[in-house]
């Protein structure tokens, strides 16, 4: 991918076939989607690829075992057949990951033994793998550190596991292979209409201050929970339809779950289900929900998330978590479509596309396991609507870019200022990286895994990028700064970033 070759292909293209507003999992997706069906696809990015949403998850590709418990069977069936794609699909960056559900309780091994036997059932050939009953020694022999008193056994089971900015970034790779132009750091500033139908948009470059009118046939808003601000754009008397809510993830060491094994606690105060995963020689504790009302392109997390997933993990571990321990945390936005439950851990996950009267299509909501099928269903409602004539969705066996290459390093710690450069540079030149903090949070995944490294080698990072970018002293002390200025939010002890 090389943004000023996109921006040559911009300028010099009359129309597009499909316009896509938004580059996390759902805008991605669906520029792949409709680039492998022949499409003239353009794809603009407010701010970096999966800055938002997209890069801030539980890192699970999961049929999402409290949809089952929830009765939604339509959701979780579709989830288990794309989380059988993408370890098929991307097996660079996806895995089968054993869980372990602890039992305290009697009931607890029948009953949540019973609902994944039915979890295995609904993923039919997909399925990573057989659930079983442990014994409290089976379980404590592959989770260690769990608490051991009162612990009757416990429940093994298999999901997917993946490096969800890494993904991203394969996506837009796949999708500019296949013909695909997309554009990060460019801004959607208005609609373009004629006759009151919507037939393109106006876009900024965030680095050159550059305005341009881009002709399409149709425009898909895939902007996450930021698709009532294009909705605006669209309409100024349109009502909400997105109801945000946080979820926030604290990393710690290995040592509080050695092995490879993670943990799932089925049921917290707040009804949602708690994680302890295994990511990248780390462990990623979470999430919560915290309904919100303002919308950040960097969320904070609150104290009270903090201590709702150190309270509660502590719970089930010999080693209680302390907020010293905690090298990291970060907190998404999910993008959930308004109902009438009360709570926003009962919203549904279920994607919803929408039509408007200008012809402006707007998919929202899902999940990132379903993003394939989310692009599916989005690139076959703009085909029709706009009458073009695309060949049928390829993206069921379409392999990833980079399914046969070695992963890009997720921490940095360990490379030499060579191998540093060089993961810099194919970062630049292969990816897009613009920032520094685009290369130390999504890129690798430094900033994630300890907030406190990252920030320590911010200005080695600078100074490299600004040879490969071309930039003076002022660019490298900038980028410092606002590096600085993020890093700050991903570690509890603010007073020492």
């Amino acid at each position: 991918m090389n943004r000023s070759l996109f921006i040559q292909q911009l300028e010099t293209s009359k129309e597009f076939d499909i316009c896509i507003i938004g580059g996390g999992a759902t805008g991605l997706g669906t520029a792949l989607d409709a680039a492998s069906r022949g499409l003239k696809t353009i794809l603009f990015e407010q701010y970096d690829f999966a800055k938002g949403t997209s890069s801030r998850s539980t890192k699970l590709v999961h049929g999402g075992v409290r949809y089952l418990q929830q009765g939604n069977i339509k959701l979780v069936m579709e989830a288990l057949k794309e989380r059988g794609l993408l370890l098929r699909n991307a097996p660079h960056l996806v895995h089968n990951q054993k869980f372990v559900v602890p039992n305290y309780k009697w009931w607890e091994k029948p009953f949540y033994g019973i609902g994944l036997k039915i979890y295995d059932k609904m993923a039919g050939k997909l399925g990573l793998g057989p659930s079983q009953f442990l014994s409290k020694e089976e379980t404590l022999q592959m989770a260690p550190t769990l608490d051991q008193e009162d612990l009757k056994g416990g429940v093994l089971y298999h999901d997917g596991q993946f490096d969800d900015a890494r993904l991203a970034i394969s996506i837009a790779q796949t999708a500019a292979q296949l013909g695909g132009v997309l554009l990060n750091y460019f801004p959607v500033t208005g609609l373009l209409k004629k006759q009151k139908k919507v037939c393109g948009v106006w876009v900024k470059d965030c680095f050159t201050g550059k305005d341009y009118e881009v002709k399409s046939k149709t425009v898909i808003n895939a902007s996450g929970v930021f698709t009532d601000a294009v909705m605006k754009m669209d309409d100024v008397k349109h009502k909400n339809i997105i109801s945000p809510s946080q979820g926030i993830h604290l990393v710690v060491d290995k040592e509080f779950l050695p092995g490879d094994v993670a943990i799932m606690i089925p049921r917290t105060d707040d009804g949602r289900v708690l994680f302890a995963v295994p990511w990248h020689d780390k462990i990623v504790l979470g999430t919560t929900d915290t309904p919100v009302d303002t919308i950040l392109s960097e969320p904070v997390p609150l104290q009270e998330e903090i201590d709702f997933v150190l309270k509660h993990i502590g719970r089930y571990l010999t080693k209680d978590p302390q907020l010293s321990d905690v090298r990291s945390m970060f907190a998404g936005l999910r993008p959930l479509v308004k109902g009438k439950a009360k709570k926003t851990a009962a919203l549904a996950r279920d994607h919803l596309i929408t039509l408007g009267d200008s012809g402006l299509i707007t998919i929202t909501g899902g999940k990132w396991t379903t993003y394939r099928k989310m692009a599916e269903d989005v690139v076959d409602i703009a085909l029709k609507h706009a009458g073009l004539a695309g060949n049928p969705c390829i993206t069921n066996d379409h392999r990833l870019n980079g399914h046969d290459k070695p992963v890009a390093p997720a921490e940095i710690t360990s490379l030499k200022k060579d191998e540093l450069k060089a993961a810099i540079k194919k970062s630049v030149q292969d990816e897009m990286c613009m920032t520094v903090e685009d290369f130390l949070s999504r890129r690798t995944r430094q900033l994630l895994l300890d907030a406190a490294v990252a920030k320590e080698k911010a200005p080695e990072v600078a100074t490299i990028m600004s040879e490969e970018l071309n930039k003076d002293e002022n660019w490298i002390k900038e980028q410092i700064n606002n590096f600085n200025e993020v890093a700050r939010n991903y570690k509890p002890q603010t007073k020492n970033l």
